[in-house]
């Protein structure tokens, strides 16, 4: 996920508590969707699509964060 800031993900993985918990989110359901799929946990079409929501909705605002992180840290 976003190769183009693989180094500052891995760094707000260990500095920042809200994006290392919205990034543990997102892999959580990433994985979740990925079962119910391969029927390894129990889940119904309609219940993969609103995970799926929520997945990309988790994805644009980590997208969102490392947008401006990177931008605020362009300017100095």
């Amino acid at each position: 996920m976003f190769p183009e800031y693989r180094d500052l993900i891995s760094e707000l993985k260990t500095t920042d508590r809200y994006f290392q918990t919205l990034f543990d989110k997102h892999n959580t359901l990433d994985q979740r969707i990925k079962n119910m799929e391969s029927r390894l946990e129990p889940g119904t079409p309609d219940e993969i699509e609103v995970l799926k929501k929520k997945k990309l909705s988790i994805k644009d605002e980590l997208y969102a964060l490392l947008q401006k992180i990177s931008l605020s840290r362009a300017k100095l």
